[in-house]
């Protein structure tokens, strides 16, 4: 978080939560990603294998008001777009594309019967037809799609793993990965490798009995755990390798730890009182096409203490875009994509009507948040700044390097 204001406004999902609630609601509300900020959308495989565009992080999901997320992408914009250098006017076209894109967007879902907004989604394919990128941001969208299409479990495989005496073993790369013989050495191993086990076991049924299916078709041959990104840290990580039929059918899994949502102390709790099952049940509602083995657990892990988890594959085509690279024509064009995708995810869930209805026809709301976006690009600054000074003060002790 300390790396520039930007990877700290990552971070600091909790703080914008606690801003936002001390503002005033609009009180229609949909699912919420929580966390919707320019690196939380990106390009994966749907089920039928194309590439979609759409949210990919749903840690903090929980119900509230619809505006709290787009507050979140405008501001991320915003940040995004001091981050490059880019102008104050820029800045403020940037951040009004991607909000009239939403408004728009919505306006079109609230004429749309139901069950065509639910088959609703935004192929890479057709990411050009519905919202005219081209040239330089055409170019780099391509550039994303082709690095997502050669990151499946097979590359995991050959990037992530050796064989040692017969078996497949996943490589430590310390501290990011720490295969699990490492992480309690002799006795400690045989009682961690039983918790795993009874992850994977407790995990089978929460799959449709199709899945479940699938999933034992594998076995379980390595574990390690993964330290993961800006906004996860210190959160219970794990990658399961498993193999099919032979060694060249390899099913890499992520088992992440689900805590509570940092919308809940000002939202209110989830109803569902399992936390991996609240990540699991938002993403199926705010997703285009969701992964195939997700799932959630909970388990009595090696320390004594419960702890809920959500699974999902571990590379699955994923890919992201490289915002911190982005001219203000980039940048436009992959806001304005952003917000179709979160219009969409809204529309989903919410009153799109009534949303709609509250957005209006004209430019007030997309000025509105523009001049939003800036202020809160503001204090985000102040709030990096007051980071800096508690690590240089000792206040607050920092590992750089990771």
């Amino acid at each position: 978080m300390l790396a520039s204001p930007f990877t700290f406004f990552r971070g600091a999902a909790y703080l914008m939560a606690a801003d936002l609630a001390d503002g005033p609601r609009t009180g229609i509300h949909a699912q919420l990603c929580g966390d919707a900020h320019l690196s939380n959308f990106g390009i994966f495989a749907a089920p039928d294998r194309r590439l979609v565009f759409s949210l990919n992080d749903f840690d903090e999901t929980l119900p509230g008001p619809f505006e709290w997320d787009v507050k979140r992408l405008a501001a991320s914009l915003a940040v995004a777009g001091r981050d490059r250098g880019f102008t104050d006017a820029t800045r403020r076209a940037v951040v009004r594309a991607a909000v009239r894109e939403y408004r728009t967007t919505m306006a079109r879902f609230a004429e749309m019967r139901n069950i065509h907004v639910w088959y609703a989604r935004l192929d890479v394919a057709s990411i050009r037809d519905q919202l005219g990128a081209s040239g330089k941001p055409m170019k780099r969208l391509q550039s994303t799609v082709a690095s997502a299409r050669t990151k499946d479990s097979m590359r995991a495989l050959t990037k992530m793993c050796r064989t040692v005496d017969g078996e497949l073993r996943i490589v430590g790369n310390p501290p990011l990965v720490t295969p699990i013989e490492d992480v309690l050495p002799g006795t400690g191993q045989e009682e961690l490798e039983d918790v795993v086990r009874r992850m994977i076991g407790t995990y089978r049924l929460t799959l449709p009995r199709d899945r479940r299916e699938l999933l034992e078709s594998y076995r379980y041959v390595h574990a390690a755990r993964k330290v993961v990104g800006v906004g996860s840290v210190g959160a219970r990580t794990w990658i399961l390798l498993l193999i099919g039929r032979d060694g060249g059918d390899p099913l890499f899994l992520q088992f992440k730890e689900a805590q509570a949502s940092v919308l809940e102390p000002f939202l209110g709790k989830s109803e569902f009182e399992q936390h991996g099952q609240r990540v699991v049940e938002g993403q199926r509602m705010m997703q285009a096409a969701p992964d195939v083995m997700l799932g959630w657990e909970r388990i009595i892990t090696i320390d004594g203490v419960e702890r809920d988890f959500y699974i999902r594959q571990l590379w699955d085509s994923k890919g992201s875009a490289e915002v911190e690279v982005m001219d203000p024509a980039e940048l436009e064009a992959y806001g304005r994509v952003c917000g179709w995708t979160l219009a969409r995810a809204h529309a989903r869930s919410g009153d799109r009507i009534a949303i709609a209805s509250y957005l209006g026809r004209g430019d007030a709301f997309d000025r509105a948040m523009a001049t939003f976006a800036e202020t809160y690009a503001d204090q985000n600054e102040r709030d990096y700044r007051a980071l800096e000074a508690a690590v240089t003060s000792g206040r607050i002790t920092a590992e750089t390097g990771v």
